[in-house]
């Protein structure tokens, strides 16, 4: 009888986060598409947790989102839930990617985010509204969730990613705060913006010029820093309604540099 008791109470025990839903090798599916979902360790099973949704970089997966070890240190062991988003791909064998502009003719990635979101809220319980983030393509789409649907988050996180161009401006919304860092060497996705096709990769000063004018900051940053050796960065923190934007700015060229997570995390906590 004992034995019995007990087994019934460990079917109703919450699920271990090994346990947990929507893994990468079985990805759970909403708007279109697959995502895949990952918990802190120890996670009660009730508990509401912070969640930051990231968006990998064109021609990659949702697998390398799931598997970078800075977002994992940075957030998920802080006792945030990780979403990991997988692109769609135009055709058989193509590469995976995000729309990041107006597309007739492509998945509506506003939509399917915005599903994902909205499903994985079903399963794990979410504290506040999530944070919405990415590398290169992923970032420009995640500028363009928050240029679109900012109110639906509580922050953007964009590492070498911009606003596309074509895209509606004035931007309908956006997201309180913004942490965007870029490599000064960036030739994949320059400062300036490159045309690519019939689009074009925006301009990052025209971003985050959006960004102040949606939340009425001022033009010029409140401080400043570029000491030898670090990150060169610039913080807007008098913007409307308690938003911020912190700008960062590293030696390097496409990548995402050794401390970034950790520092997107830091922010974000405002530490």
């Amino acid at each position: 009888m004992r034995r019995w008791i007990m087994a019934a109470l460990a079917l109703l025990a919450p699920a271990a986060a090994a346990d947990a839903p929507c893994p990468v090798e079985a990805p759970c599916e909403a708007g279109g598409g697959e995502y895949a979902l990952v918990l802190p360790e120890g996670w009660d099973g009730a508990s509401p947790l912070p969640a930051l949704v990231f968006l990998h970089g064109h021609n990659s997966d949702m697998g390398a989102t799931v598997g970078m070890a800075s977002l994992r240190s940075a957030f998920v062991e802080r006792g945030w839930l990780l979403v990991a988003p997988r692109g769609a791909r135009r055709e058989e064998g193509a590469p995976r990617r995000w729309a990041g502009v107006t597309d007739p003719g492509w998945r509506d990635d506003r939509a399917f985010l915005l599903a994902v979101i909205e499903d994985a809220a079903r399963r794990v319980p979410l504290a506040g509204k999530p944070v919405i983030g990415g590398f290169s393509a992923g970032g420009s789409m995640a500028w363009m969730m928050s240029c679109h649907e900012g109110a639906r988050f509580s922050a953007v996180i964009s590492v070498a990613g911009a606003l596309r161009q074509p895209n509606p401006s004035p931007c309908p919304a956006m997201a309180p705060r913004a942490f965007h860092l870029h490599g000064f060497t960036d030739a994949q996705v320059p400062l300036e913006g490159r045309a690519i096709r019939d689009w074009r990769q925006g301009s990052v000063a025209e971003t985050l010029a959006e960004f102040r004018r949606a939340n009425r900051c001022r033009d010029w940053p409140e401080a400043t820093s570029a000491e030898p050796g670090a990150w060169r960065s610039r913080a807007w923190t008098g913007c409307a309604a308690g938003g911020d934007l912190l700008s960062l700015e590293h030696d390097g060229g496409h990548g995402l540099p050794p401390g970034w997570a950790e520092a997107a995390a830091r922010w974000l906590a405002k530490e």
